[in-house]
């Protein structure tokens, strides 16, 4: 078993990463499922693939979030 300062060590070195589902970004973003997919699809919306589930990075969607603003300021 891994000593507490290890342990320790390990989390501070591996941040935190929320994963949220396609139905949570769907709900995030008040987006129907096509268009969820179709923001992953087209790469404007970054994912991870665990198996067969697809998981968005809380930080992705906020940078995806804060480029749409960005893009409509300009």
């Amino acid at each position: 078993m891994a000593s507490p300062a290890l342990a320790a060590l390990h989390t501070e070195a591996v941040p935190a990463m929320d994963l949220l589902t396609v139905p949570q970004v769907m709900a995030r973003l008040q987006l129907g499922r096509s268009a969820v997919y179709d923001l992953l699809r087209t790469g404007q919306l970054a994912s991870i693939t665990l198996g067969r589930a697809r998981r968005i990075p809380t930080h992705a969607l906020t940078d995806f979030i804060r480029t749409r603003l960005e893009q409509d300021a300009a």
